[in-house]
């Protein structure tokens, strides 16, 4: 089976501009190929997740992969799927968030021996006369086309878009007319909600170039329902152990939906996709859980390690089998400070264990009796907690948290 025919098969190809040319390239030539990660945050999160499992598939077949951080597109905001102009970063918050990706990214890629590479557009693009690029680059684009672009249409139907964001297009296409001409990169990859700004770079390489460029976006990782996954109640699906827990790892990936574990299984893993298509035949019902053991060790063993994978599996066992042990429990240490007479309400308690984003989330959750404490189930949002030793918090039926007071 060739490396298309296995993307595809795993779902995973969402558009292409030149599919017979784009099959050639990827299973008979060695390409360099680029994808865009723009440093809005300290980690990488599940999105970037399936982005580095493309770029890893592609460099196990030969290919070389070229991780282009965003230090100059950063400063400016994606306008795609978002209701409201990013926030502002700083120069240094952007090159302390680049470096963080960086770190993150050598886990998955092999950068030894120039099998990969990791460029900044910022080194390009920073010092740039701006009406030389109007003059050598904003001329080839037309403003009419770029307005019925799906990733301005949101923001023009509703708060309006800032002439500082209708510039990311012809920055991020020019990214890819830089690589083409310094870097000899003839793809850019990208996950499907950037298939417009995707377009713009290889409509200017073959204006600037008559060069032939292409361009294959894979597809958004969603629930059955198109809800993209990676949402938990902290925020996003961290890459970072600092930020989500190897066990909150673990759980999210072992809490996830019958209807979606085969399609994650198929997406994220290296797991041959016979042994996938084979699960899919046989598990249903309770066996879809083994499925998600699987799949959920696997995820954890590739962004924490085996060892952080076997303690998370372990943890969530315990848990469930009644054992006793907690050992691995994702915990919180509160101070006494933190404590009236040696309690503290429940909602606030639930907050500040990270279950719930807000009292009101929290009283909805105590109120249709998903919270329990010490086994208890607690009904009342007005319930004060006397917290002495460990204490074991409990939302809904899977995902347990422990106190502790210093």
């Amino acid at each position: 089976m060739t490396l298309f025919e296995e993307l595809k098969r795993r779902g995973l190809i969402a558009q292409m501009t030149h599919e017979k040319e784009i099959e050639e390239l990827m299973n008979n030539e060695k390409v360099s190929f680029y994808i865009g990660f723009d440093a809005t945050a300290d980690s990488l999160h599940v999105g970037h997740f399936l982005q580095l499992i493309i770029m890893k598939r592609m460099q196990q077949a030969g290919h070389k992969p070229i991780a282009l951080l965003g230090t100059a597109t950063t400063m400016i905001g994606d306008p795609t799927g978002k209701t409201d102009m990013r926030k502002m970063l700083t120069v240094e918050e952007i090159n302390h968030n680049a470096e963080c990706f960086r770190k993150q990214m050598e886990k998955f890629i092999d950068f030894s021996d120039g099998k990969a590479e990791i460029v900044k557009n910022g080194d390009w693009m920073l010092d740039m006369n701006y009406i030389q690029f109007l003059r050598d680059i904003g001329r080839h684009f037309s403003v009419n086309q770029m307005l019925t672009a799906e990733c301005f249409k949101t923001r023009l139907e509703g708060k309006g878009l800032s002439f500082l964001e209708f510039n990311y297009m012809l920055m991020q296409s020019y990214d890819f007319l830089y690589l083409y001409q310094n870097k000899d990169v003839k793809m850019e990859l990208g996950g499907n909600d950037q298939w417009s700004n995707m377009l713009g770079g290889v409509d200017l390489i073959r204006r600037v170039e008559q060069g032939n460029a292409y361009a294959m976006t894979f597809t958004l990782l969603t629930t059955k329902e198109g809800k993209k996954m990676g949402k938990t109640e902290k925020g996003a699906l961290w890459l970072d152990a600092e930020k989500c827990s190897p066990y909150d790892f673990y759980q999210y990936w072992r809490n996830v939906s019958d209807d979606d574990v085969m399609n994650c299984l198929k997406m994220l893993t290296f797991i041959p996709i016979e042994e996938i298509e084979e699960m899919e035949r046989t598990m249903q019902g309770q066996q879809l859980n083994e499925a998600k053991e699987i799949l959920a060790f696997h995820l954890t063993e590739m962004v924490h390690g085996t060892e952080e994978a076997q303690k998370a599996q372990k943890a969530a066992k315990d848990v469930f089998s009644g054992s006793g042990s907690n050992e691995n429990m994702p915990t919180t240490v509160l101070s006494a400070n933190d404590l009236t007479d040696g309690s503290i309400g429940i909602l606030t308690l639930m907050v500040k264990a990270g279950l719930s984003a807000s009292n009101g989330e929290a009283r909805r959750l105590v109120v249709q009796g998903g919270v329990s404490v010490n086994d208890e189930k607690i009904t009342d949002p007005k319930t004060m907690i006397k917290l002495d030793g460990e204490t074991i918090l409990r939302k809904g039926k899977k995902v347990f948290h422990k106190i502790i007071v210093e």
